[in-house]
């Protein structure tokens, strides 16, 4: 696998529910602190990131909210006003149109929440613009995975059928993944972040080695190996691109997973410990410590609280 597959597996989609919302005349509404996608049913629709601008959205448009940065959500022509938050109507899957505002003419959205593990997510959403647009069009040009996807969604919508939370919960999952591989497509060589280092060829394979093994007790050696080039010319183009030395990398790697299965799975720390990469107890629990100020037994009973 791949270092992006990697990561896409690590993040946990999850707990996907959607409503409809009917906007009316002056609608406006808002929403953070969870991953959103606004499918466009019927614009145009207009979304406003407080500080990060504006986007227009026209039927067939989705907006894609990856780390649930605060966003606004209203008629282009409606004045700003304070809006309407939605994150307390999500109680499932809704088909009963939420309605917002006043008005004879209306706009129709299909907006769908998840939950993710933002902390396994941390490379690939800083990584990411806040939002990203997808483009349909009325002319149904878009890509054809946004079309079928889209398809299969209000299908499934509309449908009580066993297993429709898997299901769509899968299709959100599609989503996300065509939404970053295209926009990892459309990244300039020259940019330095995470995702330019999964598209790197020299970097590539490093990266995919250490999310596929972690507990292996690599060296800047092996590393550099794996990707061909000399430790030095390897540090300093992991450095450059990510930002971070690439043992210091691993040693966060390792840390976020030690973090997710304390908080998801009953295993023992010693275990946990073993899994990343970690021969002494006590030297995992003073790296977690470091990294998360607390010890792993404490780190665990907070999540489980």
């Amino acid at each position: 696998m791949d270092a992006l597959s990697h990561i896409l597996d690590d993040i946990h989609l999850s707990g996907a529910e959607y409503l409809y919302v009917n906007g009316m005349g002056t609608w406006n509404f808002g929403l953070k602190g969870a991953t959103a996608f606004h499918i466009v049913l019927n614009g145009p629709v207009q979304v406003r990131l407080p500080g990060h601008g504006v986007h227009r959205l026209e039927t067939g448009d989705i907006a894609f909210m990856p780390a649930g940065d605060e966003h606004h959500l209203q008629h282009p022509d409606a004045p700003q006003q304070s809006p309407v938050w939605l994150m307390e109507r999500f109680r499932g899957h809704c088909n009963e149109p939420v309605t917002l505002g006043e008005g004879l003419s209306g706009n129709l959205m299909l907006t769908v929440r998840c939950l993710l593990d933002s902390d396994m997510a941390r490379p690939l959403l800083s990584s990411l613009p806040p939002c990203m647009v997808i483009r349909q069009g009325l002319d149904n040009q878009g890509p054809e995975w946004l079309r079928i996807g889209l398809n299969f969604l209000a299908l499934e919508t509309e449908l009580h059928r066993p297993g429709r939370d898997t299901l769509i919960n899968r299709l959100i999952s599609m989503f996300l993944i065509e939404c970053v591989r295209d926009y990892v497509e459309q990244l300039p060589e020259e940019g330095n972040n995470w995702l330019n280092a999964v598209r790197d060829p020299y970097l590539s394979p490093v990266l995919s080695a250490i999310h596929a093994n972690p507990a292996h007790p690599w060296s800047v050696a092996d590393l550099s190996g794996l990707s061909c080039l000399s430790r030095s010319a390897f540090h300093e183009r992991f450095s450059g691109i990510i930002g971070t030395p690439p043992l210091a990398y691993l040693t966060e790697y390792r840390l976020r997973l030690a973090a997710s299965l304390l908080a998801q799975q009953d295993i023992g720390i010693n275990r946990i410990s073993e899994r990343v990469g970690y021969t002494s107890e006590t030297a995992f629990s003073q790296a977690f410590r470091r990294q998360y100020q607390v010890t792993p037994s404490q780190y665990r009973k907070q999540k489980m609280a």
